[in-house]
């Protein structure tokens, strides 16, 4: 099978580097976008998102992206994401928290923090085993 090259780094580290069949991930106004080896040049922005790369040996990274960019060229996705979190690394608990927080204030009022920050929630919570907490691939 036909594997490309993925690049997912921070500003602090490089998250993942690896073979991979494909990547999706969410673009600013363009929806959930994926990317398979020999896929045309692109550039896009990033909105918070699961981001799902499947590796070489058909095992899925989840990853949480809390923005920046993707960027096809070549043979290789790269994404350059502001901050971003492995799925298995994730606190659920601590983003639950976050979740219930940030919708308890816009049930009062709209805050733009707030809409971040459960955009921040929900790309977590979906990138540790999904909003109800059901394994990957279960649902």
């Amino acid at each position: 099978m036909a594997t490309m090259q993925v690049e997912l780094v921070s500003p602090e580290k490089v998250i993942f580097s690896g073979e991979a069949t494909q990547v999706i991930t969410r673009t600013l106004g363009g929806g959930e976008i994926a990317f398979l080896p020999g896929h045309a040049p692109f550039l896009g922005a990033l909105v918070e998102n699961h981001t799902r790369i499947t590796l070489a040996d058909g095992q899925v990274l989840d990853v949480a992206v809390h923005g920046g960019f993707v960027q096809v060229s070549g043979n290789t996705v790269s994404i350059l994401s502001d901050t971003a979190e492995l799925g298995e690394h994730i606190d659920r608990a601590r983003a639950l928290r976050a979740k219930d927080s940030a919708e308890e204030l816009l049930r009062r009022e709209h805050d733009a923090e707030a809409v971040s920050a459960l955009g921040r929630a929900h790309a977590r919570l979906s990138a540790s085993g999904g909003l109800a907490g059901t394994p990957q691939g279960s649902h």
